[in-house]
C-alpha cells in the first residue's frame, strides 16, 4: 500500500509539475525589436506588448496579431488604364509604407496589407484617368506625389503612413511608340534646320561685314585672293578658273602667271611624295 501510495503522489506530482511548465510557458512571449503583439483578454483588446520578453495570462489572453512596424513595400499596377486622352498604359510603381499605430492596423481593418494594396491600385486608376500621356511621361515625380498624398489620406484611419510612391515604368502601346517616335524625329530635324538658317545668317552679316573692309582696302582683297588660289592648289593641283569680272576684281595676274604658279605648285607635291617613298623604301 505504501508503495501504491507512493507511486501515485510521483504521479500527481508530475500532472502537476507539466501544468504548471504548459501554463508558464505559454504565459512566456518574445518578441523582435520591430514586432507588437497585439493582446486580447476575453476577446476585448488589452495592450500591445513588445519589443522583448513579456508574459500573458493563459486562456484569458490571446495574440491574434503580430504587427511589423518596419518599412514595407509594395508592388501595384494598373494595366490596360485609359488616361484623359484616352490612351491605354501600362504603369507598375512600387508603394512605400509603415504601420504606425499597431492597434488601429490590427482592429480597424482586417487585413491590412491586403486594403494596402487594393487602395494603392485603384489611386493608381484613377490619378491615370485624370492625367495626359504627355505630362505623365515627363511629370513622374509629380504623379508620385499625388499618389502618395490620395493612398495616405486613405489609409491614415487604419494607424498607416505612406513614406513614399515611386513610379517605376510607364508602357505604351507599340503603334504610338513608332508614332511619337517619329514625331521626335521631326522636332529634331526643324530644330537642326532652323540652328542651320541662323548660322546661314550670322555667316552672310560677316561676309557682308568683310566685304565693306575689302571695298576700302583693295590691297588686302588681292592678298585674299592669292591665299585663297594658294590654298586651293595646296590641296589639289588641279584647279579650273572661269575669266569673269570677279576673278578681274581681285587682279590676281595674267592666265600664263596662274598656269606656272599652279605647275610649280604640282612639282612640289610630286616632289614631296616622291621622298616619302623613297624613305618608306
Amino acid at each position: 500500500m505504501h508503495g501504491v501510495t507512493t507511486s501515485a503522489g510521483s504521479i500527481i506530482i508530475s500532472a502537476v509539475a507539466f501544468i504548471v511548465a504548459a501554463f508558464v510557458s505559454s504565459s512566456v512571449n518574445i518578441a523582435n525589436p520591430w514586432d507588437k503583439a497585439v493582446v486580447l483578454r476575453l476577446g476585448k483588446f488589452q495592450a500591445l506588448r513588445g519589443p522583448g520578453l513579456f508574459f500573458i495570462i493563459p486562456i484569458l489572453d490571446t495574440i491574434p496579431y503580430w504587427i511589423d512596424t518596419r518599412v514595407i513595400t509594395t508592388s501595384f499596377k494598373a494595366e490596360k488604364t485609359l488616361t484623359k486622352d484616352t490612351v491605354p498604359v501600362d504603369v507598375d510603381a512600387v508603394l512605400f509604407w509603415k504601420v504606425l499605430d499597431p492597434q488601429k492596423a490590427a482592429l480597424e481593418v482586417a487585413d491590412y496589407i491586403s486594403a494596402i494594396s487594393w487602395a494603392s491600385q485603384t489611386a493608381l486608376r484613377d490619378v491615370i484617368g485624370k492625367t495626359m500621356l504627355s505630362d505623365m511621361l515627363e511629370g513622374r515625380d509629380k504623379i508620385s506625389g499625388v499618389l502618395q498624398k490620395i493612398i495616405d489620406e486613405r489609409t491614415e484611419p487604419w494607424g498607416i503612413t505612406v513614406n513614399s510612391v515611386e513610379v517605376k515604368d510607364v508602357l505604351i502601346p507599340a503603334s504610338l511608340e513608332n508614332a511619337m517616335s517619329m514625331q521626335a524625329q521631326a522636332e529634331r530635324e526643324r530644330q537642326a534646320r532652323v540652328i542651320l538658317g541662323d548660322s546661314e545668317r550670322q555667316v552672310a552679316e560677316k561676309f557682308g561685314e568683310a566685304a565693306k573692309t575689302y571695298a576700302n582696302n583693295p590691297v588686302a582683297l588681292h592678298l585674299r585672293a592669292m591665299n585663297m588660289l594658294y590654298e586651293g592648289l595646296k590641296q589639289n593641283s588641279t584647279i579650273v578658273i572661269v575669266p569673269s569680272s570677279a576673278v578681274e576684281t581681285m587682279g590676281l595676274g595674267s592666265m600664263a602667271g596662274l598656269t606656272a604658279l599652279t605647275m610649280g605648285i604640282g612639282q612640289d607635291k610630286i616632289a614631296k611624295e616622291n621622298e616619302t617613298v623613297q624613305e618608306a623604301g
